[in-house]
């Protein structure tokens, strides 16, 4: 991760010399002259990202919403050809000017490549815990943070602490920032040039900063939906989707070029040196609707550089309006306190934002300001979007992580598996003192009605042959619908439609044929549950 990390951070640096040279050659819109360097380099990233797509046969890029998914489950692990393929498409992305991010990328590759090592030496180790390897090496490898990739990979993506995953992870992450300082001598990402306010000075700014934080990253993750399903609506080719995407970047990135790439440049001076109210809310503005442009039509990355910017711009906004009233000398502590809070309210990590920013600045005093902004912002965030921007990617797709492990395994397990057929199967000619006796032999209260091919018809119960004549067929007593349940069912859902049931057993029926695959009564589903449970338990205590 380390290597892989170094790899991406010179080649997007390489790729943005041209740009401060530039090629010499202009075209003008409006009287505003634009530089051919910016359009020349997001056209040739639009082409490579659709051979990217053609060869590898993507129809969705994986980002860390695939990684965290693949963490809380083993029946859908990652894929690791289009972790690969996401990977070089993002890298490619940012190389093109993209407003896009490269710590996601990074994040997702790193639980790519964990899941790979597992699958091609078969490592003697959990799923969940060579994905949270590579995650942590992937965040101490980009920021130079160990102590902060570490719980970035319990909190955002393992989402529990066990003793059994710690020391891999740790290991991992340091040995990461070791390659990161000893061998590949990446430069530090952030440095500062001021000194922080006191807690109590800035107390009051900060509170009120940190609630406006959160509806920044609310409106950064709600413009980010909203483009994509603009795109979807459209009805848009791939490849008219991307040349909106560049005349956006050629466009935005003629006025204002701080908008472009990963933002690290821009990041940098906003915290050191106080922009216009002017300048710090376009940056602010623009930002968010070129990233959502360039990730909702076609180009692909993170969302972590974007929301730091982002986060940093409106810090820089609310110090100008707080110096307006007294409050002066913020705009570093304000914007730093952005963009940990913007950043955490997205990725839906703040433990680990905050350590971020604790391990790039050495500073106690700045640390403890961000952590009021970002305890602030996160409750803003949260009630109003939900946990993070990934968790909302994976609700979109019906998969909701708000009940953890045991909620989603018991959402996979289909109810077939615990189908079985210990059930007295009779046809409707069958008399009701015949199904008695066969009752009886049995030791059971319900029969299934069924015809020779299988298909249902109905149940009878013993109370309803009680109160039958001897000779009475089974056709016209028994009931045609009773409670059942489908082949295509979830254990959840099995158990939901189960809560409500009185009776011996469920009939388990194939939604297309209707013929009976079996039954389930509420002992095995119970049986199931504590199964499922007891599993969950051993990962999340062991």
């Amino acid at each position: 991760m380390a290597g892989v990390a170094a790899l991406y951070v010179n080649l997007v640096r390489l790729f943005s010399t041209p740009k401060e040279i530039g090629l010499g050659a202009t075209f003008q819109i409006w009287g505003y002259s634009f530089d051919l360097t910016t359009f020349f380099l997001i056209s040739t990233a639009a082409v490579l990202i659709l051979l990217i797509r053609s060869y590898f046969k993507i129809s969705r890029w994986n980002g860390p919403a695939d990684a965290i998914y693949a963490a809380h489950q083993d029946m859908q692990p990652l894929d690791i050809k289009t972790g690969f393929a996401s990977t070089l498409a993002a890298l490619v992305s940012a190389c093109g000017s993209a407003s896009v991010g490269q710590y996601g990328p990074l994040v997702h590759f790193g639980a790519t490549a964990g899941t790979a090592l597992k699958q091609w030496i078969r490592l003697p180790m959990k799923s969940d815990v060579v994905i949270g390897c590579g995650v942590a090496a992937a965040i101490s490898a980009g920021f130079n943070a160990p102590i902060a990739g570490i719980i970035f990979a319990h909190e955002a993506i393992l989402r529990h602490f066990s003793s059994r995953a710690m020391a891999p992870i740790a290991t991992s992450a340091i040995v990461a920032a070791a390659m990161v300082n000893f061998v590949f001598q990446l430069p530090h990402p952030l440095s500062l040039r001021s000194q922080a306010p006191t807690l109590m000075l800035s107390f009051l700014p900060v509170v009120i900063s940190g609630v406006l934080f959160g509806l920044v990253a609310v409106a950064f993750m709600q413009s980010m939906r909203y483009l994509a399903r603009l795109n979807g609506r459209l009805g848009l080719k791939t490849y008219q989707s991307l040349i909106v995407a560049v005349i956006a970047v050629t466009v935005i990135g003629g006025f204002f070029p701080q908008t472009l790439g990963l933002g690290t440049v821009a990041l940098a001076e906003v915290l050191n040196i106080p922009p216009s109210l002017g300048f710090a809310a376009a940056l602010l503005v623009f930002k968010i609707l070129l990233t959502s442009i360039c990730l909702g039509f076609g180009f692909f990355g993170g969302v972590f550089s974007p929301s730091l910017l982002i986060g940093a711009a409106a810090g820089a906004v609310f110090a100008k309006a707080f110096d307006k009233i007294g409050f002066s000398d913020l705009n570093t502590a304000l914007a730093l306190a952005g963009m940990a809070s913007v950043a955490a309210c997205v990725v839906g990590a703040p433990l680990a934002t905050i350590f971020i920013v604790l391990e790039l600045t050495l500073s106690y005093e700045f640390t403890l300001i961000t952590l009021l902004a970002v305890v602030v912002s996160q409750v803003v965030s949260i009630n109003i979007f939900g946990h993070s921007f990934f968790d909302r990617q994976l609700l979109d797709r019906g998969i909701d992580l708000q009940f953890g492990r045991g909620q989603l395994s018991l959402t996979q397990t289909p109810v077939k598996t615990y189908a079985n057929d210990r059930f007295v199967s009779v046809s409707q000619d069958q008399t009701a003192a015949t199904v008695m006796q066969m009752l009886r032999a049995m030791d059971m209260t319900e029969a299934y009605c069924t015809r020779s091919d299988g298909y249902f018809e109905g149940k009878v119960t013993i109370n309803q042959l009680l109160g039958a004549r001897h000779d009475a067929l089974i056709k016209d007593v028994l009931t045609p619908q009773p409670v059942s349940l489908l082949t295509s069912h979830s254990m959840l859902e099995a158990i939901e439609i189960a809560s409500g049931f009185v009776g011996e057993s469920i009939p388990v029926l194939d939604p297309e044929t209707h013929q009976m695959a079996g039954v389930v009564t509420e002992a095995d589903l119970f049986e199931a549950y504590l199964n499922i449970q007891a599993g969950i338990q051993e990962v999340e205590k062991s």
